[in-house]
C-alpha cells in the first residue's frame, strides 16, 4: 500500500490516477502516524523546492520521513528535497542523499525550463526492471540534480549530464514524472511498489 505525502506542494491528480489505472492501493500521508500505515511512501512534488520544503517542514514530517527504513520514492521536486540544498530559494533540503539541485545554465543555448520527452540511461536496478535503456520519460523542471555515480542510478542529458534518478538505501529519487510517461512511467510505479527494503 502506497502512502503519498500529503503537504500542499503539488499537483498528485495525475499520480493517483496513474496509480489507479495500476490497481495499486494507495492513502494520503497528512502527519507522523501516518507513516505507519503504509509500506510504499511516494513524495511528489511540482514547482518551487524552496518553498516546497518550507511546507514539508511544517508539517513536521522531515524528522519520521529521515527515519523511515521502507522504501521512499521522491518525484521532481520530492526528489529534490532529498538532496543537501537547492540553488532554487538558496534552501537546505533534507539531506538524506549528500548533492545538490542546480540550476541550468543558460549560457549553453538551452531553453528552461527544461521541458518535455529525454531519453534516460539507466543502472541495473530494480527500479528500471523491463524498462528498456535509453526509453524518453517525461520532464518539466528548472532545477537538476547534480550528478555523482555514487547514488546516480539513470542519467539524462539536458546541455550536459545530470541525474535521471538517484539511490540511497531505501530512498530513491526520479525527476522526470513516471505518472505522465505512459508505459515505462507505470512500469517503474509498479517496480516501486514491489520493490523490499
Amino acid at each position: 500500500m502506497i502512502g503519498i505525502v500529503n503537504y500542499g506542494a503539488g499537483n498528485i491528480f495525475s499520480l493517483t490516477s496513474a496509480l489507479d489505472r495500476l490497481d495499486l492501493p494507495y492513502g494520503m500521508i497528512n502527519e507522523e502516524a501516518d507513516l505507519d500505515k503504509y509500506t510504499h511512501i511516494i513524495i511528489p512534488g511540482v514547482g518551487h523546492a524552496g518553498t516546497a520544503m518550507k511546507k514539508l517542514d511544517q508539517t513536521g514530517l522531515v524528522a519520521p520521513i529521515k527515519a523511515l527504513k521502507k522504501p521512499v520514492l521522491g518525484i521532481c521536486v520530492g526528489m529534490q528535497l532529498l538532496t543537501q540544498h537547492s540553488e532554487e530559494g538558496d534552501a537546505d533540503m533534507m539531506s538524506i542523499v549528500p548533492v545538490k539541485t542546480r540550476l541550468f545554465n543558460k549560457d549553453q543555448g538551452i531553453k528552461i525550463p527544461h521541458m518535455g520527452w529525454n531519453n534516460i540511461t539507466h543502472k541495473n536496478n530494480p527500479l528500471f526492471e523491463g524498462v528498456k535503456n535509453l526509453t524518453q520519460f517525461y520532464f518539466v523542471h528548472s532545477y537538476f540534480i547534480e550528478y555523482n555515480p555514487t547514488f546516480d542510478i539513470a542519467t539524462a542529458e539536458y546541455g550536459m549530464p545530470f541525474s535521471a534518478a538517484v539511490q540511497k538505501d531505501n530512498f530513491y529519487g526520479v525527476q522526470f514524472h513516471p505518472e505522465k510517461s505512459g508505459a515505462a512511467g507505470e512500469r517503474l510505479l509498479k517496480n516501486f511498489s514491489n520493490l523490499k527494503h
